[in-house]
């Protein structure tokens, strides 16, 4: 059986149409990297400013969502302790290109081999600088104040006294890449200590005062 030209045109007129819709169907951004830091070190302003960075990046390039810093805090101690990991909503959560991060809390500490230099990009989907890409200046510090379960660090300080000093104490920082010299592999959100607040300091062990934001509705 022949099908005429009108049939056909309008099986073509379909498939392109499938094919925008599929395209506009790219899951929204649910994470990101910032793409700076707030410009004064490990002071972020406490819990409450970073949220205020991550809204405020994520604004900027249009998303509508409400975000939240990944960032530990103990401000009465560890009995009064804040952990990441349940900041950060339930997901999942895709970068700004779409690509699954994580599908749940749980899977992005266990089982988050997605997260790697390729994905884990800013909030204009740029990569951030890395020691193991050779890019110059390395950024691939990322303040966390956590153990790789998410948790707040149990370190006299790791986290800046919560976020709010550029100057005394110290941060427990991850690497975006995963990298860690001769073992690769490395966590994402718990690799070592920073040598310091200030953003100097953090600059000196391959950071840049970067942390990440996720989407928590």
């Amino acid at each position: 059986m022949k099908l005429s030209y009108s049939v056909i045109l309008g099986v073509a007129c379909a498939a392109f149409v499938g094919n925008v819709v599929a395209q506009d169907e790219t899951p929204e951004m649910g994470f990101f990297v910032t793409s700076v830091g707030v410009g004064n070190g490990a002071d972020l302003g406490g819990l409450e400013g970073a949220d205020a960075h991550c809204q405020s990046l994520a604004e900027a390039v249009g998303s509508t969502r409400t975000w939240a810093a990944y960032l530990s805090a103990k401000p009465e101690g560890r009995a009064g302790a804040v952990d990441a990991r349940d900041r950060i909503g339930e997901g999942p959560w895709h970068n700004v290109q779409g690509v699954l991060i994580a599908s749940s809390v749980d899977s992005l500490h266990y089982d988050n081999s997605n997260f790697t230099y390729l994905n884990a990009r800013d909030e204009n989907g740029n990569t951030i600088n890395a020691r193991s890409m050779g890019n110059t200046p390395n950024r691939h510090d990322i303040l966390t104040g956590s153990y790789m379960d998410g948790t707040v660090i149990d370190a006299e300080d790791g986290t800046c006294s919560n976020w709010t000093s550029s100057d005394e104490g110290n941060a427990a920082v991850g690497h975006s890449d995963r990298h860690a010299g001769v073992t690769p592999g490395s966590s994402w959100n718990n690799h070592h200590l920073s040598r310091g607040c200030s953003q100097e300091n953090l600059q000196a062990s391959g950071g840049d005062g970067l942390f990440y934001c996720f989407a928590t509705d």
